[in-house]
């Protein structure tokens, strides 16, 4: 019987990849079913996958297809073969390797009753392709009858991401039978991490693990928000600095090894996907949720180096997620706590805000996040507030013209949408839990976050079904998003499963590894930025020489004293929280420089009618000796105390970037930094512009 296939063209890293048309496959001899075993699949043949060549390997993996339509990794008994091994090679797990030769060869997989191939050439003359040649046909169509045997319950249950931070009071560090039981109850598609889950690498894989254990056919997407910088959830493992120490580097290599680093600790831990990279534009200083969590102000920067980074977690077999859609940059509202407004109108967002959202649509995101903020200019419907009955504005996660409108349909995304957190008060103090999920499916989104209270919220998407509120060709829609999205990632239940023990080891190798603190130390030593210098740095100090420095201590500012002491045998650090007693000021009297850490996350903290910065410009006027400021994560700092003589801003506050500003301080790292935002003087002019900085 004839087959059809398709052509598809897949950009590749290292090779072009033209999918072509694949010859009818021949018989094997059939052997005894038991397991219900309809098929065996290799995954590049089904549709929705897409694989890259990249240093001349290519990873195939063989499915096996069960009656009830679910898949699983096959491993028992399976075989790969090259017919051409002048062509490629392939291992036990199906690795194939490219030798250069031009040629065609078929690879082929069987498990001794049922057999798959797809053909794969290579041509080397000018510019070198790889040709593989994908079936088409009902045999393939994995994912469509998957949810075809799939019920309600399981279909809605997919689109779910609760988490479990804490039970009964206390963190969630192992697998409790209630949470196992809610897993298969709900049949949960996913899960996410937080802080709270993830100790020690030991522990997180055996949780991941046995979250893995506990979803039912078809795997679960285990979430977690490593951002690197701030917002890094893992306790064990390698602090990458954050996105504005990237966009001070402006190094798209570096970008790409973060995000690769991250990814390569995330997967060896069992977590598939991360809720990475922020591509909002932080172009309001005012911003107090997204800050130094930006690549910068300027829409290429963030495109560029978001694109590397997510090149870099897709590569690792992490899924990416592009956040926070259409933009959460110039907001000066926190969602967490309110329900921002982005006032702009189409073209002035596809200039700024959807710039990065689209090119990393381009090159092939895994998801994108909503931000839970209006855009007025885009979605001008009105819905009554639960909170006070005020009319208010529909915010992105709840608006079909964000979502379907513009995201899927003008923009062209066609992978997975979930929601920025559920629970946050943009949408719970306006919106029911149940009300805002189903606007939320209704608008167009695939994976619902942290819903507030899940047994009301699954049992109210059921009923939204069956009453045609939701339509189940919208939810059988996002189903297929979502495995499409595991197959691509290898989020699939294997046959045979590795050992928790070899897990465990594999992770205590990855997660930390010296070559993974080594891009930890190079990026934050080229991030470290020198935005003001009065001639004073590098320090010059004399042994005998006392150097001062002082801040909070609960700003983190006892870190950078513990870095500069490394260098330095005088050092005095005077804890101070607000402006300095006679008896501290006394302190520096005899100090030949002065050191002066700052930290601010917000518009207030870095207000001049704050403690933390009436004492920077008590320290500035009344010290006899230089002064060097420090900005501990906000560049913006200096706006509350431009009179300082020299002045370095390090992004974030894990301990590599203490260690590169003492570092820079002493003259043993070369500022290479320049600022990915301007700053602006309180009157509104340019303070330090966006690209300023120094070196030595």
């Amino acid at each position: 019987m004839g087959k059809f296939f398709k052509t598809l063209t897949l950009s590749l890293l290292t090779f072009g990849l033209i999918v072509t048309q694949n010859p009818v496959l021949g018989t094997v001899k059939a052997k005894a079913n038991p397991l219900g075993i309809e098929d065996l699949v290799i995954d590049l043949n089904v549709p929705q996958v897409k694989k890259e060549v990249k240093d001349k390997k290519i990873d195939l993996h063989a499915l096996h297809v069960y009656e009830d339509g679910h898949f699983l990794l096959a491993s028992e008994d399976i075989a790969w073969k090259s017919s051409n091994k002048n062509v490629a090679t392939v291992d036990d797990d199906g690795e194939v390797t490219l030798t250069g030769h031009n040629g065609k060869t078929f690879i082929s997989v069987t498990d001794g009753r049922k057999r798959d191939r797809i053909s794969i050439q290579f041509k080397g003359n000018h510019t070198e392709k790889v040709l593989i040649r994908k079936e088409e046909g009902n045999r393939y169509d994995l994912i469509g009858n998957a949810i075809k045997h799939m019920s309600l319950e399981e279909k809605v249950g997919q689109m779910l991401m609760p988490d479990f931070r804490t039970w009964k009071g206390q963190n969630v560090t192992e697998m409790k039978p209630e949470i196992e039981q809610l897993v298969k109850d709900f049949h949960l598609g996913g899960v996410i991490l937080f802080r709270e889950n993830v100790v020690t690498t030991e522990q997180t894989t055996r949780l991941a693990d046995a979250y893995q254990e506990a979803s039912e056919k078809y795997g679960l997407l285990t979430a977690i928000d490593q951002e690197g910088g701030v917002i890094t959830r893992l306790q064990s493992g390698t602090d990458m600095p954050g996105n504005m120490a990237l966009g001070a580097t402006r190094s798209e290599e570096l970008a790409e090894k973060v995000g690769t680093s991250i990814g390569e600790e995330l997967n060896a831990l069992g977590i598939n996907m991360n809720l990475a990279p922020v591509l909002d534009v932080n172009n309001n200083p005012d911003n107090p949720v997204i800050g130094v969590r930006s690549f910068g102000e300027d829409p290429e920067l963030v495109a560029k180096l978001g694109k590397a980074y997510m090149r870099g977690l897709q590569e690792s077999g992490t899924a990416a997620t592009a956040k926070h859609f259409p933009g959460h940059g110039d907001t000066a509202v926190d969602s967490h706590l309110g329900l921002p407004e982005v006032p702009y109108d189409l073209d002035r967002l596809k200039k700024i805000e959807l710039y990065p959202f689209q090119q990393a649509m381009d090159a092939g995101v895994d998801a994108v996040m909503t931000a839970h903020v209006t855009f007025p200019k885009i979605d001008d419907g009105k819905a009554i507030s639960k909170k006070d009955g005020s009319e208010i504005s529909i915010p992105a996660t709840l608006s079909h013209k964000v979502l379907t409108g513009l995201m899927r349909e003008n923009m062209g995304f066609q992978g997975v949408i979930i929601t920025d957190a559920m629970n946050m008060q943009a949408i719970s103090d306006h919106f029911g839990p149940v009300d805002a999920a189903i606007r939320a499916v209704k608008a167009g989104t695939d994976i619902v976050l942290m819903p507030v209270g899940l047994k009301e919220v699954a049992e109210g998407l059921y009923h939204a079904v069956k009453t045609g509120d939701i339509s189940v060709e919208r939810i059988e829609k996002s189903n297929e998003r979502i495995l499409a999205l595991k197959l691509n990632r290898g989020i699939v239940k294997p046959e045979t499963n590795t050992t928790i023990d070899d897990k465990v080891a594999n992770a205590l190798q990855v997660v930390g590894s010296a070559e993974h603190k080594q891009v930890e130390k190079d990026t934050a030593a080229k991030s470290i930025t020198l935005v003001k210098n009065n001639a004073v740095l590098p320090i010059k100090a004399a042994k005998e020489d006392k150097i001062v420095v002082v801040g909070d201590s609960g700003l983190y500012v006892r870190e950078l004293a513990v870095q500069v002491q490394k260098h330095h045998g005088n050092v005095t650090y005077i804890p101070a929280s607000k402006p300095l007693t006679d008896q501290q000021l006394a302190q520096m009297n005899d100090a030949k420089y002065i050191i002066l850490g700052t930290y601010s996350a917000s518009v207030a903290g870095r207000s001049p009618g704050s403690n933390q910065m009436k004492l920077a410009n008590q320290v500035i006027e009344q010290a006899d000796a230089p002064v060097i400021g420090v900005a501990i994560r906000n560049p913006y700092d200096i706006m509350a105390y431009p009179n300082v003589d020299a002045y370095l801003a390090q992004y974030g506050f894990r301990t590599a970037s203490f260690e590169a500003t003492a570092n820079t301080i002493f003259g043993e790292n070369n500022p290479a930094g320049k600022l990915p935002v301007t700053i602006y003087h309180p009157s509104g002019s340019v303070l330090y512009g966006f690209g300023q900085g120094l070196g030595y």
